[in-house]
C-alpha cells in the first residue's frame, strides 16, 4: 500500500480515540500501559502495518489458504511460511472443481477420475430415462385415419362392383389374403432382419438423429414395425426429434407385443401406394384391377416399389406434383427397382431362381381411371343397398356409422341385368326422344325401372335415370309418378277373395255378407261417363253433394262387359264401380298384401283410387306383380343379401314368404294379364314362346306412362314421366307428353311396353320357358254399375242410369252442375286440370316426400337423394288417375 494510505500514528495520550480503540481490542490482549503515549505491542504493530505487497498480494495469499506473513501469537510473529506461500494444506471440497492446487486454465481440466465419473453417470442417467419411458410409455391404439376405409360393394356373382362411401380408399384385409411374395418383397427391399430385429433400427436412428440434429436431411433406416407403429399408431409424419424417440420406444414395445405376422400386414394396409390407394387391396385393385390374393410375384415386386415414393415411381407419371416425375422418368425408376427387388428376394432365399426367371418383362399397370366410380347405373345401386341396409339391420349400424367405411356389402344386383336395363331405355330414348329438336315436348322426360324376382324377391337390376353423378333423383324408388291403371289387379284380387258387398246389407265394410266375383261371369257396365253409385246403390256424391261421372280413355263405351275383357280393354268405369262395391279401405289392403307400401298409396277413399291415384315406385310394383307370378306368396323385395365387417357377418337377409292371397285367386289375375299382352293393351309386350301376364297404365293429362309384367320368373316395372327434377325448383310438377316423342299422346302401350319387352328379350335368354299354373275357377255372377242382369233385381231403376248425368263433356262449369273447381271441394276428392286431386285427391301421405322417405325401406332402400316431388303435389298431382273428375285415360 502507498505510503500516504498508511494509518497515521495516534496522538500520543488518552482522549475518547484511544478509548474506542481500546473498547475495540478483543478480550485476552494485554491492554498497553497508559503512560501519555500509547506502546504499540509487536502485534499490533503488524496489525497495524501495511501489508507486503498490496491488496493484490493479499488476495492471492487468501486463495491460497495463507496468511500474508508468518503466524504468530499475541507475544509476537511466529516463523511462517514466508512471504506469499500458504500456510499449509487446508480442507478438500466434496466436488473438487475447479480443482484443488492447480493454477490456470489448469484449474478448469477436469481429471481423467472426473471424466469417467461423469462418462458413467451421462450413460447410467439415459439408461435409467429410457428403462423408465419404455416402462411408462403406452402402446397407443390404432389411430381412426388409419382404420378409415372404403365400404365394398358386390355383384350377385361375388365380383367387386365398387369401393366407395368410406374418407379414404382402403379395404383392410388378414394377412392370409396378402401373398407370400409380396410379404417377402417388402422384407426384402426394405429390412432384411425383419424377422429377427427387436422392432428397432439403433444405427438407422442414430443417423437419423444425427442428420436432424445438424440440420441435415433426414433419412430412413426405419423397420417395418417403426413404419408401421408411424402409419398406423402415432398418425404423425413430422420429421422432429419428439416424434422418432415416441416412435422408437413405442415401436420396440410393438415389436414385444406384437406377432410378425400382424405388424406386417398392419404395415402393408395401412401403407400409401399412389393413385389415392391405401393399403395393399386397393393398391391391387387401383393398379391391377384383381384382389390382393391374385398378384403375382411380378406384380407384388412392382407395388413394393411403390412404398419408396409412388410419386417417382408409379409409371403414369405425376408431373403436377413433382416436374421430375415424367412418365418416362418413373417408368424407368419403377423397372429398375422393380427387377432390384425380384433379384434381392432370390439372394434372401425369398423367391426361387427358377421362378424368377419367368419375370422378364416389367408387369406394367393399368392407366389411372377417372373418379368418376358412381356415375351412371352404379351410383343409384350404391345408394339403394346402403339405405336398405340401414333401414333393415337390427345392429343399429346407422347411415353415419356406414360413413367410417370397411363393411363388404354383397347386393342382389345382376351386373349383366343392369347393363341389359340401361341398354333398353337409352335405346329407345335416343331412337324417340330429342329436346333440341321438339324443346316442348321432350325435356324433362325421365324413365324409370326396376326387375325383381318372384321367387326370391331379390331386386336384380334398376334404372335410376341417365347417370347418377347428374341426375341425383332415383327413378326406380318413389317419384311421385301415379301408377295409373297398372293398379287395377289390385281391386279385382279383391274382389275376387274378399267379394263385392250386399247391396242390402250393413254399411260397416267388415260385416255383411260379401259374394266372390269371376272374372268371366261377372259383368259390369261399361259406359262413358258412367254415374259412380255407393255398394247399395244410391249416387255417390262428396261433401258439397257433387256426382262423379267415370271416363273411359277415349271415350269409349264398352256396355256390359266382362271384368276379363275390362281389363284387357283398360276399361275405367268397370274398375271405378267394382272398387266401390268391394269398398276402397279393402282394395288398399289387398295392394299392400300384394306388397305396396301404406306410405305410397292415397289415404282418399275417392272413386279414382282404383285406377290408380297412388305413387308407388317402380321397385314396389315389380315386386306386387312378383306376388302374383309366385301364386300368391308375397316377398319384400330386397337389394342386400349380406354385409361383412372384418371378416363377420353383421348382417343377413332372411326371405319371409307371406301368402297374401289364395293361389286361385293369384293364378286368376294372372290370367286375365295374360288376356291383355296376347290381346289387349299390351300387345307390344309380347315375348317369343314365352307366356307374359302384364298391364298398360296411363295417367290423366297424360303426365305419366308405365307398363309392369311378367314371366314365372321375372318381374318387371317401366314408367316414364316428364318431371324438372332440378333441386333449386320448388314448384316441380309433372308436365304433360303430349306431342313427346313426336307421339300424339304417349301410353303404357308405346315406349314403356317397348322398354320392357327389349329388356326381358336379353334378361331371360338363355333360361328355361316356363308357364303360368292353370288357374281354378273362381267366383260367381255378379251384375254391377247398372249391368243389366238375366233376372233384374228390383234395386235396378231406369234412374241409375248414366243419363241422368249432370253434364255431358267435362268442359262444363260448375254453375252446371259439372265438378267442382279446384278452390271447392276438387282438393278434397277429385282431379282438376292441372293440379289433380292436389293433397286428397294423391293422399296427404301418398307420396312426394313422405312416400318417398319410406318407399324403399324395407324393400330395396330409399335415396338420400332429394324427393322429385313437393309434399302437396305427390299423390294426387294428376287428381282422378285416368279422367280426373271424369276418370280419363285407361292406359
Amino acid at each position: 500500500m502507498s505510503e500516504h494510505r498508511r494509518k497515521q500514528p495516534q496522538p500520543q495520550g488518552g482522549g475518547r480515540a484511544a478509548a474506542r480503540r481500546a473498547a475495540q481490542q478483543p478480550s485476552g490482549r494485554r491492554a498497553a500501559p497508559s503512560h501519555g503515549t500509547a506502546s504499540v505491542s509487536h502485534s499490533d504493530a503488524y496489525d497495524e502495518e501495511a501489508p507486503y505487497g498490496g491488496r493484490a498480494a493479499a488476495r492471492r495469499a487468501a486463495q491460497r489458504g495463507g496468511r500474508r506473513r508468518g503466524g504468530g501469537g499475541p507475544e509476537g510473529p511466529g516463523p511462517g511460511p514466508g512471504r506469499g506461500r500458504s500456510a499449509g494444506p487446508g480442507k478438500k471440497r466434496l466436488i473438487d472443481y475447479p480443482r484443488y492446487g492447480k493454477y490456470g486454465w489448469r484449474r478448469w481440466v477436469p481429471s481423467w477420475r472426473q471424466t469417467t465419473a461423469l462418462s458413467i453417470g451421462f450413460l447410467g442417467s439415459i439408461l435409467a430415462a429410457g428403462t423408465i419411458a419404455y416402462a411408462v410409455v403406452s402402446v397407443p391404439k390404432d389411430s381412426q385415419a388409419s382404420q378409415a376405409e372404403n365400404n365394398v360393394y358386390y355383384w350377385d356373382d361375388g365380383t367387386q362392383m365398387v369401393a366407395t362411401g368410406g374418407e379414404v380408399n382402403r379395404q383392410i384385409v388378414g394377412i392370409e389374403s396378402i401373398p407370400k411374395a409380396m410379404q417377402y418383397a417388402v422384407i426384402s427391399a426394405e429390412n432384411k432382419s425383419f424377422y429377427e430385429d427387436p422392432g428397432v433400427d439403433f444405427m438407422g436412428i442414430g443417423r437419423a438423429l444425427f442428420n436432424m440434429a445438424k440440420g441435415g436431411d433426414t433419412q430412413g433406416g426405419s423397420t417395418i414395425t417403426q413404419q408401421y407403429v408411424k402409419n398406423a399408431r402415432l398418425g404423425d409424419q413430422s420429421q422432429t426429434l419428439s416424434r422418432k424417440f415416441k416412435e422408437m420406444f413405442i415401436s420396440m414395445k410393438v415389436g414385444t407385443d406384437m406377432e410378425k405376422p400382424a405388424i406386417l400386414a398392419g404395415y402393408l394396409n395401412t401403407s400409401y401406394y399412389g393413385r389415392g390407394a391405401y393399403g395393399i387391396q386397393a393398391a391391387a385393385r387401383t393398379y391391377y384391377g384383381k384382389d390382393a390374393s391374385k398378384l403375382n410375384p411380378s406384380e407384388c415386386a412392382f407395388l413394393a416399389a411403390l412404398l419408396k415414393g409412388a410419386t417417382l415411381y408409379d409409371p403414369a407419371g405425376a408431373t403436377e406434383i413433382n416436374s421430375i416425375a415424367t412418365p418416362a422418368a418413373n417408368t424407368k425408376r419403377a423397372t429398375d427397382r422393380w427387377a432390384w427387388i425380384l433379384d434381392e428376394m432370390v439372394k434372401d432365399n425369398r423367391l426361387d431362381a427358377a421362378e424368377r426367371a419367368k419375370y422378364t418383362e416389367f408387369p406394367m399397370p393399368d392407366p389411372p381411371k377417372k373418379n368418376a366410380q358412381l356415375g351412371g347405373q352404379i351410383g343409384y345401386l350404391v345408394d339403394l343397398a346402403k339405405a336398405y341396409f340401414v333401414n333393415n339391420n337390427d345392429q343399429g349400424i346407422t347411415a353415419d356409422m356406414l360413413t367410417t367405411g370397411g363393411y363388404e356389402i354383397h347386393t342382389t344386383f345382376n351386373k349383366k341385368k343392369v347393363e341389359q336395363l340401361r341398354k333398353a331405355v337409352e335405346t329407345v330414348y335416343d331412337a324417340n326422344i330429342d329436346p333440341k329438336k321438339r324443346p316442348d315436348t321432350d325435356t324433362h322426360v325421365q324413365f324409370g325401372g326396376a326387375s325383381v324376382e318372384p321367387a326370391t324377391g331379390k331386386i336384380v337390376a334398376i334404372y335410376g335415370g341417365a347417370d347418377a353423378t347428374k341426375h341425383f333423383t332415383n327413378n326406380a324408388d318413389q317419384t311421385g309418378a301415379q301408377v295409373g291403371s297398372t293398379f287395377k289387379p289390385f281391386v279385382l284380387a279383391a274382389a275376387m277373395d274378399k267379394g263385392v258387398r250386399d247391396p242390402n246389407g250393413p254399411s260397416d265394410q267388415s260385416t255383411g255378407e260379401r259374394t266372390q266375383v269371376s272374372p268371366d261371369k261377372t259383368k259390369y257396365n261399361g259406359d262413358n261417363k258412367l254415374k259412380i253409385k255407393n255398394y247399395d246403390g244410391s249416387i255417390w256424391t262428396n261433401e258439397e253433394d257433387k256426382e262423379w261421372l267415370q271416363r273411359n280413355d277415349g271415350d269409349e263405351s264398352y256396355g256390359d262387359i266382362d271384368l276379363r275383357e275390362a281389363m284387357r280393354e283398360s276399361a275405367n268405369s268397370p274398375f271405378v264401380q267394382l272398387g266401390m262395391d268391394v269398398g276402397i279401405p279393402v282394395v288398399r289392403d289387398y295392394a299392400i298384401r300384394a306388397g305396396l307400401l301404406d306410405s305410397s298409396l292415397s289415404k282418399s277413399d275417392v272413386p279414382s283410387f282404383s285406377i290408380g291415384i297412388s305413387d308407388p315406385s317402380a321397385i314396389r310394383m315389380a315386386g306386387s306383380y312378383a306376388t302374383f307370378a309366385s301364386s300368391g306368396k308375397q316377398r319384400d323385395p330386397y337389394s342386400v343379401t349380406e354385409v361383412m365387417k372384418n371378416g363377420k357377418s353383421v348382417f343377413k337377409h332372411e326371405t319371409k314368404t307371406e301368402r297374401a292371397f289364395p293361389a286361385a285367386v293369384a293364378d286368376n289375375v294372372t290370367d286375365v294379364l295374360k288376356t291383355v299382352v296376347e290381346k289387349g293393351t299390351g300387345t307390344n309386350a309380347q315375348l317369343e314362346g314365352r307366356e307374359v301376364a302384364g298391364k298398360t297404365g296411363t295417367t290423366d293429362g297424360n303426365k305419366s306412362a308405365w307398363f309392369v309384367g311378367y314371366t314365372p320368373q321375372l318381374s318387371t316395372a317401366i314408367d316414364m314421366y316428364r318431371l324438372d327434377d332440378d333441386a333449386n325448383n320448388k314448384d316441380r310438377k309433372f308436365l304433360e307428353m303430349f306431342g313427346t316423342g313426336d307421339q300424339e299422346e304417349i301410353h303404357g302401350a308405346s315406349f314403356p311396353s317397348e322398354i320392357w319387352r327389349d329388356y326381358m328379350t336379353e334378361a331371360l335368354k338363355g333360361q328355361p320357358v316356363e308357364k303360368f299354373p292353370k288357374p281354378e275357377p273362381i267366383g260367381q255372377a255378379w251384375w254391377g254399375g247398372g249391368a243389366e242382369s238375366p233376372t233384374p233385381t228390383p234395386s235396378e231403376t231406369p234412374s241409375e242410369t248414366p243419363s241422368e248425368t249432370p253434364s255431358e263433356t267435362p268442359s262444363e262449369t260448375p254453375s252446371k252442375e259439372e265438378p267442382p273447381t279446384p278452390s271447392d271441394s276438387c282438393t278434397e276428392l277429385f282431379g282438376c286440370g292441372d293440379n289433380g286431386g292436389g293433397n286428397q285427391g294423391g293422399g296427404n301421405n301418398g307420396g312426394g316426400n313422405q312416400g318417398g322417405n319410406n318407399g324403399g325401406g324395407s324393400g330395396g332402400g330409399v335415396t338420400d337423394s332429394p324427393s322429385a316431388t313437393g309434399t302437396d303435389q305427390s299423390g294426387g298431382q294428376n287428381g282422378g288417375s285416368d279422367g280426373g273428375f271424369f276418370g280419363g285415360t285407361g292406359g
